[in-house]
């Protein structure tokens, strides 16, 4: 199964999502590793699995932050090319080993806050006109 096949998932929340909110920085801790499940707990959502593969691992999440999406991968590589597809769509990412969190920029910076990770941030549409 290719991984841009989950693409369209990823793109759907971030239409639900909606415009982010600023925020502060906070201090960032480490940079969370562990299953999807662990990492759901760790922010305290219950994963609501979509896809459940050998390459990748999502799920949508709610918490009291919002929603978002919650992916773990087999490899970086599997990783790295998901990211780079989902970009095209815009929207929030915070990426950390073998997992990533999409959503809009106020969900992404309060998960930062307990997952750690990096924030990359997708192409911005907004100005393009069809």
């Amino acid at each position: 199964m290719r991984v841009t096949r989950l693409l369209p998932a990823a793109a759907a929340v971030l239409a639900l999502a909606g415009c982010g909110s600023g925020g502060d920085a906070k201090s960032v801790p480490p940079t969370a590793t562990g299953s999807l499940e662990s990492l759901a707990a760790e922010v305290k959502c219950k994963p609501n699995m979509q896809t459940d593969a050998d390459e990748i691992r999502q799920a949508i999440c709610r918490n009291g932050d919002g929603k978002f999406i919650l992916a773990t991968f087999a490899t970086d590589r599997g990783q790295r090319e998901w990211i780079n597809d989902a970009k095209d769509y815009g929207g929030f990412y915070l990426v950390g080993r073998k997992w990533v969190a999409v959503g809009d920029d106020g969900v992404v910076k309060a998960l930062r806050g307990t997952l750690g990770g990096d924030v990359e941030i997708g192409t911005d549409h907004h100005a393009h006109h069809g």
